[in-house]
């Protein structure tokens, strides 16, 4: 079954809209949406009701604030709904006091080498996916061993026991820009693991096609606030 997953993108403790991956410009994202009167992530989660949800603790993947600050919000979103997150880890010894609030941790090549995924992968089988990041058409990273090629990037993950891959465009987030199918097609071809797209998703139509090539499921956020994707696909 396609899975639609929700996605919170979380700041100072409170919901924001993604657009583009200008994280400075992200605003509150009740001023945006058509589904949610509010940016409170819990209260979200009591309305729209959803089966799994990601999120993106932006003060950490930006190194600002305490390590705690979004936790206490994560925690009672995760005993409501299946959350995986995505804490900015930069190495293994960050993910147990993670692993304790949330059912699986996202690794990004953002912020995360290869050699600290292999570790991860290795300690926490099946609870660890990896975020494929990409930015202006380049890998994120700061790994001189990670190949800035993301079907050998796939192709490497293929030996490590993780849950799933994430193809995270920042450039395509919020922007409602569509999908890029050759390119998605290769990489659910090539990768032993379920692969799950992030950024551009529109509608219904792209969800069927990431469905026929292969892709096992979206992270969606813009297409369900302005009402292009209905609710019920997420409940």
């Amino acid at each position: 079954m396609f899975r639609i997953i929700f996605v919170l993108d979380i700041f100072n403790q409170t919901v924001v809209h993604a657009q583009g991956g200008n994280r400075s410009e992200y605003k509150p994202i009740h001023f945006s949406s058509h589904i949610c009167n509010t940016s409170d992530a819990i209260k979200i989660v009591d309305a729209v009701k959803p089966a799994e949800i990601y999120i993106a603790d932006l003060n950490l993947l930006q190194k600002i604030g305490k390590r705690e600050k979004n936790f206490d919000i994560i925690q009672a979103v995760s005993e409501k709904a299946r959350v995986m997150l995505d804490p900015g880890i930069t190495s293994v010894s960050e993910i147990e006091d993670v692993m304790e609030i949330v059912q699986s941790v996202i690794l990004g090549t953002e912020t995360a080498s290869l050699e600290t995924i292999k570790q991860a992968s290795s300690l926490y089988p099946k609870r660890i996916n990896v975020s494929i990041d990409k930015k202006n058409g380049k890998i994120l990273t700061n790994d001189p061993s990670m190949p800035d090629d993301p079907f050998k990037i796939v192709e490497l993950l293929n030996d490590y026991d993780l849950e799933d891959i994430i193809i995270l465009d920042l450039d395509r987030v919020g922007t409602s820009s569509g999908i890029d199918s050759q390119f998605l097609s290769k990489i659910a071809s090539i990768s032993d693991h379920n692969v799950l797209l992030g950024g551009g998703v529109r509608n219904v139509e792209d969800i069927e096609a990431l469905e026929g090539i292969g892709i096992k499921g979206a992270l969606v956020a813009t297409a369900l606030h302005n009402g292009s994707i209905p609710l019920q696909m997420i409940q």
